[in-house]
Parts: C-alpha cells; structure tokens; sequence
C-alpha cells in the first residue's frame, strides 16, 4: 500500500507512534502539562507532513486552485474544534484571539515563509495573480468588517451590548455569503482566470485521488484531537518558559493549529508550486475571516452562554490590518524571491515581539 510505504521511507512520519501515545497520556495523565506539551508537537509535526503529501496528490488532480482550497479547509477544522471547546466554556477573549492570530500567521508566516523557502530553492517563481487579488480582496473586506465594531466603541463611547450584537450578526451574515460567492466565482464562473501558472518540476508519481482524499479526513481528525490536548496544556508550559497569554493564544496556538496547512504551503513552494502555497496561505486567513468567524458568531447563540460579538482589542485589529495590507501588497505582481519572504517574516517577527513584550489589552 503507498500509504505505509511513503511512511516506511520518510523517518519524520515514524513519529506517528506519538499521536496515539498523546492521546493516552491525556487519559491517564491529565495533569502532566508540560510532557503532554511536548508529547503533543511530537505528534502533530508528522501529522502535519503526512497531510502535506495528500494535498499535493489531491492538487496534482485537481489542480493547485481547488487543492489549495481543500487543505485550507481541512486545515482551518483544527482551528474550528478549538475554537468551539472555547466558545461552550464560555472563553471568548481565546476564541476571538485564535481568529485573529490565525488570520496573521496564515498571511504573514505562512506566506513569508513558502516564499523563502521556495526562493532559495527557484531563483524567481511566478503564481496567479487573480488568484492571490481576490483572495486579499475577501481578507480585506473581513478586515473591514471586523474593524467596524471595534471603531465604533472606541468612537461612541460605550454602545449598547444589543446594539454590538445586532452588528455582529448582521456583518456575520454578509461575510458568509460573500465568502459563498467568492467560491461560485472562483470555481465556476470565472474560472478560467484562476488556473495554475507553470512551473519547471516535473510531476511525481502522486497517490490515487481515494486514499488522498481518504489520507486528507483521517488525518484531520487525528490533527484536530492532537491540537485539543495542545491547547489544553499549553497554557501551563508556557508559564514556565517566561511566555505571556496573548503570545501563546496570538501566536503558539496559531502556528501549532496551522501546521498541517504550513507543511503542505512549504513543500509546494519548494517544488515550484507556489499557487499551491499561496491558495493554502490566503486561501486559509479568508475562510477563517469570511466564515469561520462568522459561524462562531451565529453559533455562540446556541451553544456560547452568552452571544459573542465580532468586537476585538484595538491591537488585534490593527496587527489584522497590517497582515492584509502587507500580503497584498507581496502577491500584486504575481512573482516572489527569497528576499520577498524575508521582508513578509520580519513584520511577523515584529507583531510577535510586541506581543511577547507588551500583550494587548483583553477584549
């Protein structure tokens, strides 16, 4: 079977065997953080490659476009669970600093980063223009939307709660739909316009469309119950290595919750695919700004103990701002270097330290 064969040959995906052993040691062991910790990135690094090499079978098939699509949205169920255990327990200052540090790492480091590596490797790479456009168009029109109710309470002084939430809910319903067609345009009307640039590798010898399909679920799964020990944990470790809330909730959640989708983005990028990595970059910040936020909002309504409104901490929205504008402005020509990913990294570098020095404010 290809599926054990690739993990005979590849020595990172034989850290698998700690994907079940964290699960059991969160059984029996719940109160050992810091080794469930440790015990939870152990399984989720392979986990990570192994969802990278069904995407690239599934985009082989597909094409880069809708296999970009599809890892975003596997991807982004990890950031979903977690966001969901928070919402029932009523953690909305976590949920809401997932969303927004997701959106920034997506942007930032993961897009930095496949330019870089893809960069040191291909001296100059090329991807779709329209593809990277209308995907920072949907993050800048779901920065938009989140910027509203926060500008409005810092500029009428303090709104009625009804009226934040009435708001939310409104623009939560705006930015699904918009979010639904963004996808009728992209994969059906228009597109023709969205295609894979060439690029200069040859095609390997790819998985059947079923088991990367079957390989994309299973793992996801696997990924998303990981991630859930992960978060469980990560608070009480941090506190041992000097880490601050709103880091760890901004920054350490999002890149160990994004780390499948990373995987797949890097590998594409050295091979040449850099519409694989760019769609998973962008592709991943927009779902989660365009529908996964809003759903959250529709759901709290169910399940939350109180409705959660799109509002966020001044700094959150302003660190959202500068990832669009600067992703944007990276993708416009449709052409990357390695020295592109440097200069994408260092705004990363810049928003992580000032989280890491001077946390913002809780919402």
């Amino acid at each position: 079977m290809q599926l054990l064969a690739a993990i005979r040959r590849t020595p990172l995906l034989w850290l698998l065997v700690f994907a079940p052993v964290v699960l059991a040691a969160k059984h029996f062991r719940p109160e050992a953080h810091t080794a469930l910790f440790l015990l939870s990135i152990l399984a989720i690094v392979p986990l990570a490659a192994l969802l990278s090499m069904a995407t690239e079978s599934v985009a082989a098939k597909t094409g880069d476009t809708i296999g970009g699509l599809l890892n975003a949205t596997l991807g982004n169920l990890t950031e979903l669970v977690i966001a969901l255990a928070a919402l029932g327990a009523g953690e909305y200052t976590l949920v809401k600093a997932s969303i927004a540090g997701a959106i920034v790492t997506n942007s930032l480091f993961m897009l930095g980063g496949s330019f870089l590596l893809g960069g040191l490797k291909h001296h100059v790479q090329e991807f779709n223009r329209s593809t990277a456009r209308l995907q920072a168009g949907l993050l800048f029109l779901a920065t938009v939307a989140l910027l509203i109710p926060s500008a409005i309470s810092r500029a009428d002084a303090t709104p009625e709660a009804a009226f934040t939430e009435k708001l939310s809910v409104g623009l939560a319903i705006l930015l699904m739909a918009t979010y639904a067609l963004g996808l009728v345009f992209s994969l059906k009307t228009h597109r023709d316009f969205f295609g894979s640039a060439a690029h200069g590798e040859e095609e390997e010898e790819h998985w059947p469309i079923g088991l990367a399909l079957a390989t994309l679920a299973g793992v996801t799964v696997l990924v998303a119950l990981v991630s859930e020990v992960f978060v469980a944990s990560v608070q009480e470790a941090a506190l041992a290595l000097g880490m601050t809330p709103a880091f760890v909730g901004f920054i350490v959640v999002a890149i160990v919750g994004a780390a499948a989708e990373m995987a797949a983005a890097f590998s594409g990028a050295r091979k040449d695919r850099l519409d694989l990595s760019v769609g998973i970059a962008l592709g991943s910040a927009s779902q989660i700004a365009l529908f996964v936020a809003p759903m959250l909002v529709l759901l709290s309504y169910v399940i939350g103990p109180a409705p959660m409104s799109l509002q966020l901490w001044p700094g959150a929205v302003t660190m959202i701002v500068i990832a669009t504008l600067t992703a944007a402005l990276v993708t416009t020509s449709g052409r990357s270097a390695w020295f592109i990913g440097v200069l994408v990294l260092v705004v990363y570098a810049t928003l992580a330290l000032t989280l890491y020095l001077l946390p913002p404010p809780t919402a």
